[in-house]
């Protein structure tokens, strides 16, 4: 799996957002870009996708800004990366158990099915709640103690 810049901004936007509500209320696009290093105009979209997926709310004024619409207990990274990029696993476009294959490649389907199982697993229970408070979920945990999870191949 890849994970996109899209993504990646997406959910330290929202941390950011999270952060900013339970000290100065709603946090400008312009604030979230400098202290994330995220460009200005893909940070705009991206809040764009979020507000359209109903995790974020932008709020007009003077003291305006983006917030969260929800608990930040209730959006996953799952949440996040539907909303910003579209299913957690397709093929070439498709979900995965729309993929039609000949019988020689039948096999694939069930693979595909499969990781997009264990993603949930990982994205569907951590929340930006978790990652403001930097406590992972234990399950979460457990994978990354694994020596090989950390090796690159």
């Amino acid at each position: 799996m890849r994970v996109s810049a899209k993504s990646d901004y997406a959910l330290r936007a929202l941390i950011e957002i999270a952060r900013s509500a339970d000290t100065d209320g709603p946090i400008s696009a312009e604030q979230i870009g400098k202290r994330q290093d995220i460009p200005h105009g893909f940070l705009q979209s991206i809040l764009a996708d979020l507000r359209r997926s109903g995790v974020v709310m932008s709020q007009r004024g003077q003291s305006g800004g983006w917030r969260l619409a929800r608990a930040p207990g209730d959006v996953s990274v799952a949440d996040v990366i539907r909303a910003v990029d579209g299913p957690l696993v397709s093929v070439y476009g498709l979900r995965p158990e729309a993929v039609e294959y000949n019988e020689s490649a039948k096999v694939l389907q069930p693979v595909w099915i499969a990781a997009r199982r264990s993603l949930r697993d990982v994205f569907e229970h951590v929340t930006i709640d978790d990652l403001v408070t930097g406590k992972l979920p234990p399950a979460v945990v457990a994978l990354t103690e694994d020596d090989d999870a950390w090796r690159t191949r």
